[in-house]
């Protein structure tokens, strides 16, 4: 398995395509009803594959994560090659994950308690499999507006 099972929660809400990915290799309610009970470790296998594929066309398709703690921030740019990141602290009692703390860091990018640090590096394993691993420590898929406004920032 390249990355990890979809959660209970996940596969709930991707059911139908599930049935599709079972229906494309032929196995349709009541036979999978029956591999789910005689062959455990099959339907096991199938519920692995499918994840494989609804994470590798997610991690695909995602171009920037975003990371947040109380007094940093990380931001990622996943280009095919490399892989770009904007590291930003914030030198005093200020709280990034509250919705005030956030705005102060949007309003005061240049602000002297602020550090911003920028770099690029090629990927050390395969993409997909970098940008699953920040999403699994706690990043989140975004839509890149913060990593750009940043990015202009610092050049």
């Amino acid at each position: 398995m390249k990355y990890r099972q979809l959660t209970k929660e996940q596969f709930e809400n991707l059911h139908k395509e599930f049935a599709l990915f079972l229906a494309s290799q032929k196995i349709d309610v009541t036979e999978w009803n029956q591999i789910k009970k005689e062959q455990p470790n099959v339907a096991e296998e199938e519920m692995n594959l499918f994840s494989d594929v609804v994470w590798e066309d997610v991690m695909s398709k995602t171009n920037y994560v975003e990371h947040f703690s109380e007094t940093t921030v990380n931001l990622f740019k996943c280009d095919a090659e490399e892989i770009h990141r904007i590291a930003i602290k914030v030198n005093w009692d200020i709280n990034l994950l509250d919705q005030k703390g956030f705005e102060w860091l949007m309003k005061n990018p240049m602000d002297n308690s602020v550090d911003i640090f920028k770099g690029s590096k090629p990927y050390h394993l395969e993409r997909n499999q970098e940008v699953f691993d920040l999403i699994e420590k706690g990043g989140g898929i975004s839509k890149g507006e913060i990593f750009d406004y940043f990015s202009q920032l610092v050049g």
